[in-house]
């Protein structure tokens, strides 16, 4: 088996998943290509693991590794996004760079120890 035809295919894989995180603005299509380039690599291990000949077939155990993984990393990846998109109504990612509250909100009820410590270090500042 040539080598070349899996290599040239995974890094085709691979250069469509990186422009897929790179350019996409929706959370769930930059997940898709995270996926699309764990696949990339899934194949090159596997054709490498063929084109070696390897006894212990260590590619395609790292193969299932790396499924496992990209299972998981789906699963809880999906859940942020929804969770994401239940509180703040969008999923694009240009629109949740940073996670903390509007500027609009108002500042989280303070107890009187904290006000008295701003308080002296106001002093101290003058």
């Amino acid at each position: 088996m040539h080598l070349v035809y899996p290599a040239v295919l995974a890094a085709l894989l691979f250069c469509t998943g990186l422009y897929g995180v790179l350019a996409r603005r929706n959370a769930v299509l930059v997940l898709l290509s995270v996926e699309l380039m764990l696949n990339a690599v899934n194949l090159n291990l596997v054709a490498f693991d063929v084109w070696l000949k390897d006894e212990l077939h260590a590619g395609q155990a790292l193969t299932l590794f790396t499924i496992a993984i990209a299972a998981a990393e789906i699963g809880i990846g999906l859940a942020i996004v929804l969770l994401v998109h239940r509180n703040r109504g969008t999923a694009d990612i240009d629109r949740l760079r940073d996670l903390r509250e509007d500027a609009d909100a108002p500042d989280e009820p303070r107890s009187a120890g904290e006000d008295a410590a701003r308080g002296e270090k106001a002093e101290a500042a003058a």
